[in-house]
């Protein structure tokens, strides 16, 4: 999900993880997993991101969702 919302920043721009949840509906042992992000909406500061975790299967193992926000300026410094 971070690199989904990183994709739509600025050069100049950070970002910061301000809520993160996850829900689980199976359990993993040894499997191939796949994590697909997307960034559902963005705005100005504020971004919502969302994630499905698959197994090599295509059986749905999570979900995920963050709400994220930008960072401008020298806030954004060593970020």
């Amino acid at each position: 999900m971070g690199m989904a919302f990183a994709s739509t920043l600025a050069p100049d721009e950070s970002f910061t993880t301000i809520e993160l949840k996850i829900n689980f509906f199976r359990p993993v042992w040894e499997a191939h997993l796949r994590a697909e992000g997307r960034v559902v909406r963005r705005g100005s500061s504020i971004g919502y991101v969302e994630c499905e975790i698959t197994d090599q299967r295509g059986q749905l193992i999570a979900k995920a969702s963050s709400t994220c926000m930008a960072l401008r300026g020298e806030r954004a410094v060593g970020r």
